[in-house]
């Protein structure tokens, strides 16, 4: 369903990737594009992204005579649908889209849409493997990396995305084939009133979905289940737990894939990524691409020889017999539970960041189980100590180099030092991306030599 934007004013509200991509769009097809954002050209670092693409600019602000008098807004997915300028303008009646409706309007091919708290890059990542190694021409992308709107510059057999709730939040006609819910955690509080809301923005992947449309969900996830109670789509499980249901299920070192008659038995132990998060990302990553159509003898080989992506439970580096983990992508409660729970005691833990809001008490029994010591950096970490007070050895620091020379004097043979932050990135870093490079490059830079015990 492609629209005509030729000669329409579109305001494009939010200059990060996914802005950007969207002016590239919009320009391409003949509007008459404005960006917009409350952060000043200097602020931004500059958009050479954009140097020689015919753009007006809105910076510093927003100019709230632009908003109503546009054909359209195109807003990023950071940009919440609070902001004041957008409400007036949605009240005058003009057009609020996000980047996943722009995108999905034009694009022909079917969509496997992935959302959930934790998993969905991995999880995104291993069904566009298996794309790959069966021959399909695939986007993958989303929140994963490439906006999705870049899809639409060409013809794709398939869509593979990555949706987080916020992408999800300023949808109208997005209707994906394939949509899996992985699990759900709490996350984004800074962003959302309550649990409620961000769960209702993730529900949004599935509500033009009809029953001959297929929603691949976690058996093992109570708050999964009540989400999609009421759901159109035909619900495919899996069950790490090995629950009895149809779809997916392990037994102890198999997995069986039981439906509508057809059974197949797949050997985990040819899995290469580790930990119990993985196996659940491996199974529903097989799982939709079975109902995709591909044969289970080459998607399975395909997930089992992928070993990862960076800043997720990533091996640094051993030294001295200490393993360290980049786990930068760890900016939830949830996700930071589930890399320690890999782990054996004793484990150095670098956490700390932007506060998101929520609760950091849920990691208590894990820490008191397996962490001997806290290193804490970042706005969050005061709020953290209060939270984990007599967990275990709490240490504050103020740079990501003096976190990892605490780790190094604090940590001895056998030990780990995991970075799994449980908070985002952006109150010392660009991203997640730019704190887990920093933390690896910090490492490798350790000497061999002259480790104090």
């Amino acid at each position: 369903m492609k629209t005509n934007y030729q000669q329409q004013r579109v305001i494009v509200v939010g200059a990060g990737l996914s802005g950007q991509a969207l002016v590239r769009f919009f320009v391409a097809r003949g509007a008459d594009v404005v960006l917009s954002d409350q952060r000043t050209l200097e602020q931004l670092g500059g958009l050479p992204a954009l140097t020689g693409v015919t753009v007006h600019y809105d910076l510093g602000g927003h100019d709230p005579d632009l908003f109503n008098n546009a054909d359209l807004i195109a807003v990023s997915p950071g940009v919440p649908l609070t902001n004041v300028a957008l409400q007036q303008a949605k009240k005058r009646g003009v057009p609020v889209w996000g980047e996943v409706e722009i995108a999905a309007r034009e694009i022909i091919a079917p969509i496997i849409a992935v959302t959930g708290t934790n998993g969905k890059s991995t999880t995104t990542s291993l069904i566009g493997e298996v794309m790959r190694v069966w021959g399909k021409d695939a986007f993958v992308g989303g929140n994963l990396g490439t906006p999705f709107v870049d899809a639409a510059l060409r013809r794709y057999e398939v869509a593979v995305v990555e949706l987080s709730s916020f992408q999800l939040e300023a949808i109208n006609s997005f209707h994906p084939h394939i949509a899996l819910l992985l699990n759900l955690s709490a996350d984004h509080l800074d962003r959302y009133p309550d649990l409620h809301s961000y769960y209702a923005a993730k529900r949004n992947i599935f509500v033009n979905m009809t029953a001959t449309d297929l929603a691949v969900l976690n058996a093992d996830d109570p708050a999964v289940a009540e989400l999609c109670s009421d759901i159109q789509a035909t619900k495919v499980w899996f069950s790490a737990a090995g629950k009895q249901v149809a779809g997916m299920v392990r037994h102890g070192r198999q997995l069986r894939w039981s439906w509508q008659g057809m059974e197949q038995d797949f050997d985990l132990t040819a899995l290469r990524l580790s930990g119990e998060h993985n196996i659940e990302n491996a199974m529903a990553a097989l799982t939709a691409a079975l109902l995709y159509g591909c044969p289970g003898t080459l998607a399975w080989p395909a997930i089992c020889n992928f070993t990862g992506l960076p800043h997720r439970m990533q091996l640094v580096r051993t030294l001295a017999g200490v393993e360290w983990y980049n786990d930068s992508k760890g900016t939830n409660v949830g996700s930071v539970l589930k890399s320690l729970a890999g782990l054996d005691y004793p484990v150095t833990l670098i956490a700390g960041g932007k506060d998101k809001g929520g609760d950091y008490s849920p990691l208590r029994p894990l820490l008191e189980e397996k962490v001997k010591q806290l290193i804490l950096i970042g706005e969050a970490q005061q709020k953290m100590s209060t939270d984990l007070a007599g967990c275990c050895n709490i240490y504050h620091v103020d740079s990501m180099s003096e976190a990892v020379a605490t780790a190094r004097r604090l940590t001895t043979s056998g030990g780990t030092v995991l970075l799994s932050p449980a908070c985002s990135s952006f109150d010392m870093f660009a991203n997640y991306e730019q704190r887990g490079a920093v933390f690896a490059e910090l490492v490798q830079a350790l000497p061999v030599t002259g480790v104090s015990r």
